[in-house]
């Protein structure tokens, strides 16, 4: 997927005139490209048009008008759109009881570290995900509720993608859940794949 142009970000006026109609398209688009795994643990694959919405309400929320600021947040969210052959995902870890927060983020220490999460291809192909550094420090006992993972392809992984059941697995001493991937959300991902 090419990466979003700053002549695709609509000035915060323009932006205001649309918000409404383009905020209902993201929420069902996004409802078609979401994952849950487990009790806790929520995917949402991204593409172009959810980047670009969280670009538009991040210069939005935070009154953003320069140029060159509206480019930085670009620069940052582009890094979400996957590549050829690849699925790009943020994953959040969901707590609603706030007493529960520090107690949930230390039980999932390190999921963000070797192959804790994976996509499941048939029985042939475990896709390892590839976390964003910095968005937890081991030594300090911090961990991030949001994450974002690569997850990269072979050709044949492809393929099969199409064709076996697809299964988003988490491995981990803190959640061990497997998901089965639905089919309106694997017919998403499969363009993404070929894109």
């Amino acid at each position: 997927m090419t990466p979003i142009q700053i002549s695709e970000v609509k000035n915060i006026y323009d932006y205001e005139k649309v918000r409404d109609r383009s905020r209902q398209e993201i929420i069902g688009l996004k409802k078609r490209r979401r994952v849950q795994v487990g009790k806790r643990l929520s995917f949402l694959f991204e593409n172009r048009a959810t980047v670009l919405f969280q670009i538009q309400e991040m210069c939005r929320a935070e009154r953003i008008v320069d140029d060159a600021k509206v480019q930085e947040e670009i620069d940052v969210y582009n890094e979400l759109i996957p590549a050829s052959h690849q699925l790009s995902a943020t994953m959040m870890i969901e707590i609603e009881d706030s007493s529960e927060v520090q107690p949930v983020l230390d039980s999932l220490m390190g999921i963000d570290s070797g192959e804790h999460v994976w996509i499941q291809v048939g029985k042939e192909y475990a896709i390892p995900g590839q976390f964003e550094t910095g968005r937890s420090d081991g030594e300090r006992g911090k961990l991030s509720a949001v994450h974002f993972v690569r997850l990269e392809f072979s050709r044949e992984a492809i393929k099969a993608f199409r064709t076996e059941d697809v299964h988003l697995v988490v491995d981990h001493p803190g959640e061990k859940a497997r998901t089965r991937i639905l089919d309106e959300v694997k017919a998403a991902l499969v363009e993404d794949l070929e894109s």
